[in-house]
């Protein structure tokens, strides 16, 4: 039975080593980039969000060495920058917590947090949450994976920012790569109770749930044979790798990306080293 509290792919978090570059450099990319965001003391990091509809893209920085952060600072330190982790949507985080104990994973909260969001009249407000996590340790394919519970909808989905000059819409699929591409993608369908899906290249689907985002499993060989022609340089050989993003138009996304942008199989790709460690695909 699927979980009640979690619907799908909230949003993908990126790390990246100096926010504030990684910021202006997907603007250039013709994303709207909102304020940038300073999270409580104890968490230490700072983020601008990327707000699509109705999921969105975090970049996330270490601004302060805190203990809660030290997965994150491990990360950079062992593989750079790229998706660290993504979040689900959570109906009820405390529900939702008492789902996935009940299937045998020790959850990590619901935890309560808050950033202060500066709105487009110039007024300040709080984006509030309340977020739990599987185990660390509970990675599929190098992918920590937690549900994030918006409290202040209004205060993080703004009409303002939601408007992208590369046309971005929603997040398609978010792909991760991995040398046994089968065994991580059944990882996951454990952790959240859905079936998987096998892909005409092979590769290994995990629907998010409701009608959000698919994860999908590849091999390094099925990632550059979907997108030939685009340099993988900057990916690890495990872990999150790509986002899949629907756009309006595909010219009006090759225009905004500029010369970094690579037409490939029907896509609008920016490689790994131009875009903070992810490979970026504009579908229509």
């Amino acid at each position: 039975m699927s979980l009640k509290n979690v619907i799908g792919i909230d949003h993908a978090v990126v790390v990246v080593s100096d926010l504030d570059k990684a910021a202006a450099n997907w603007k250039q990319l013709g994303f709207t980039v909102s304020p940038r965001g300073t999270h409580s003391a104890k968490m230490g990091s700072g983020n601008y969000t990327i707000m699509l509809d109705p999921d969105y893209i975090e970049l996330l920085g270490v601004l302060v060495e805190t203990e809660h952060n030290t997965p994150t600072r491990a990360f950079l330190a062992k593989r750079g920058e790229g998706i660290e982790r993504i979040a689900f949507t959570a109906v009820d985080s405390a529900a939702g917590v008492e789902e996935i104990r009940a299937r045998g994973y020790e959850p990590l909260g619901p935890t309560d947090f808050e950033r202060p969001v500066t709105l487009p009249d110039g007024s300040v407000s709080a984006a509030k949450f309340r977020v739990f996590q599987w185990p660390i340790e509970e990675a599929p394919g190098g992918l920590r994976i937690f549900a994030c519970q918006h409290k202040t909808r209004e205060t993080v989905w703004i009409p303002e920012l939601m408007k992208h000059a590369n046309g971005a819409q929603r997040l398609r699929q978010a792909l991760i790569v991995s040398p046994d591409a089968a065994k991580d993608a059944a990882h996951l369908s454990r952790m959240i109770d859905r079936d998987v899906r096998v892909e005409p290249d092979g590769a290994v689907a995990v629907p998010s749930g409701s009608d959000r985002a698919d994860f999908v499993f590849v091999t390094r060989e099925q990632l550059g044979a979907r997108y030939p022609g685009v340099s993988l340089d900057g990916l690890p050989e495990r872990g999150g790798a790509a986002l899949v993003i629907a756009v309006s138009d595909l010219a009006t996304a090759e225009k905004a990306v500029g010369k970094v942008g690579v037409r490939s199989a029907g896509a609008v790709c920016v490689p790994p080293a131009a875009a903070n460690g992810v490979l970026l695909a504009f579908v229509k």
